[in-house]
């Protein structure tokens, strides 16, 4: 079973920025997208950012000139660096992987970004 770690969260002002990585636990070979979901209080969670085996990218039209995805794919690692970070940015961020003929998803156990104001 493929497991996913994040990490970089933490505590911003507003305007800072951050970035989190994503890491499997063991190598990834294949995939269809990797990204990042968020959810935050009182609020359902909602797509980040997605990239796809092919490069292709999605963003929440929320973040999208702030935040940016990459990844590594010799280190099975997806990033998103959040720039100009806002409080309502504020949020349990969560690794996402899509896997085999039907995309089936993978979780992280989520990681805490907090933005003041």
């Amino acid at each position: 079973q493929v497991q996913l770690a994040e990490s970089g969260g933490g505590l911003v002002k507003a305007g800072g920025s951050l970035r989190l990585s994503c890491a499997a636990t063991r190598s990834i070979f294949s995939y269809n997208a990797m990204g990042w979901y968020r959810r935050a209080p009182g609020k359902q969670r909602e797509l980040v950012a997605l990239i796809s085996s092919g490069d292709s990218t999605n963003y929440a039209d929320s973040v999208k000139g702030r935040f940016t995805v990459a990844r590594d794919n010799v280190k099975n690692t997806v990033y998103l660096q959040m720039n100009s970070l806002k409080p309502e940015d504020t949020a349990v961020y969560y690794c996402n992987v899509k896997i085999g003929p039907w995309s089936t998803d993978y979780w992280g156990p989520g990681t805490q970004v907090t933005v003041s104001s």
